[in-house]
């Protein structure tokens, strides 16, 4: 059955942070049957479970009857201090990763689409471009572009200030009506929307995702902090661990990134299959629950009708069902997690 405009806009809008802009996404889908929307995925660091967020995004633009692109960003990676000799690896690494996460999330694949950075980005018209594209851009309005998203450290690379150049051009070169990120791509987001003009190029709608909470106190995901995230290729036993030392104070929501995980990944595809989250306990705690929204389990948790203990033991479940697809999907390939992230 066609979805009207309202029940695409439901769909698109729920559980983002910020749309620049709204009336531009409310137009958008009044006029176009299936619009682009893309992610670009800069393959660095290890793909973990706060993945999920936008892979449920993804799901939701695909049901609203979008074309989504996803962009594999090998040469942002290089960019962003990602080794030259790995890139390849890590490239096979995440478009396995990906495509097993977008299943467990529930996507539809067949208007979805994974794209390499290198493919496109190397072409002559691309970096002409670029060149054009540098000779207009100030290191400062550059610099503050990418300060959220690249690792400057004290000592800054060049490559770091192409960085928020090559993300812009990619609205355009993938020929998209909107680009989505998380709240921590803003800047680089609103770089594209007022410097695409200059080169001729219409900016485009700019949607991003709130970034959840770690799951520990100081609430940042750090590869520092190996309990502050889980891996997607984590095993039963340590994804139970890390769920049980997770920092979820009683009756808090703000900071709680299993909460987190239950608002913007379980929840919403629960709501959407028609599922409800069960809580198993033993009777002498109230035996067990079901909720069937987030709302519902908000409420449950704030009001101290479910513990947080409760609470970890269902989502530990729940994580574990939605990684072990691609855990699976690694079996035999110890070689390539190896050679895309070596070990000393």
């Amino acid at each position: 059955m066609k979805q009207t405009p309202e029940e695409r806009l439901r769909l698109v809008t729920r559980n983002t942070a910020e749309i620049i802009t709204r009336e531009e996404l409310n137009q958008l889908l009044k006029t176009k049957e299936r619009p682009v929307i893309y992610l670009g995925v800069s393959i660095t660091g290890r793909p973990h479970v706060g993945y999920f967020v936008w892979a449920t995004k993804v799901a939701d633009f695909l049901k609203a009857g979008f074309k989504v692109k996803i962009l594999l960003a090998d040469v942002h990676g290089a960019m962003d201090n990602c080794p030259w000799e790995v890139l390849e690896k890590r490239f096979e690494y995440y478009n396995i990763v990906i495509k097993g996460m977008l299943k467990s999330a529930g996507a539809d694949l067949t208007q979805l689409e994974i794209i390499k950075g290198s493919s496109f980005q190397l072409e002559k018209n691309y970096v002409l471009d670029l060149l054009k594209f540098s000779t207009q851009t100030t290191v400062h309005d550059a610099l503050k572009a990418a300060s959220e998203v690249v690792k400057m450290g004290d000592n800054p690379k060049v490559s770091g200030l192409i960085y928020p150049m090559l993300q812009a051009l990619d609205e355009q070169y993938l020929d998209v009506d909107i680009q989505f990120g998380g709240t921590d791509q803003r800047k680089i987001m609103v770089f594209a929307r007022e410097n695409l003009p200059i080169l001729g190029y219409r900016p485009r709608i700019e949607l991003m995702l709130p970034l959840i909470p770690g799951l520990t106190q100081t609430g940042k995901m750090s590869s520092s902090e190996p309990n502050s995230k889980i891996d997607l290729l984590e095993t039963t036993t340590d994804i139970k661990t890390k769920l049980n030392k997770a920092y979820c104070p009683e009756k808090q929501i703000e900071g709680n990134g299993v909460m987190a995980l239950c608002q913007f990944v379980i929840m919403p595809k629960k709501e959407d299959e028609k599922k409800t989250l069960i809580i198993k306990r033993p009777e002498k705690f109230g035996g067990d629950a079901s909720y069937s929204t987030y709302a519902e389990l908000e409420k449950a948790f704030v009001s101290g009708a479910l513990h947080p203990m409760d609470l970890k033991t269902a989502v530990a479940s729940e994580i574990d069902q939605l990684v072990a697809p691609i855990r699976k999907d690694f079996e035999g390939k110890e070689k390539l997690i190896q050679q895309a992230y070596p070990t000393k």
